[in-house]
């Protein structure tokens, strides 16, 4: 299936969780993760089952002033 994250798309299998997403990017924490605009604890990323065409946001913080 297809996902888009960070409005990039990637392939992953039908069975795929947001973990499984967030492991294929090789996202680096810190970060928060949203599916399809709505935030996901990152304690449930193992658990969050993934749709085709998800939309997923992965944010780092910004510091500075």
């Amino acid at each position: 299936m297809i996902v888009l994250i960070n409005n990039q798309p990637l392939d992953l299998p039908q069975s795929a969780t947001l973990a499984d997403a967030i492991r294929a990017v090789g996202a680096v924490a810190p970060f928060a993760a949203a599916v399809n605009m709505q935030f996901v604890p990152n304690s449930q990323y193992a658990k969050f089952a993934l749709k085709a065409d998800d939309s997923i946001e992965i944010i780092r913080p910004v510091t500075g002033g």
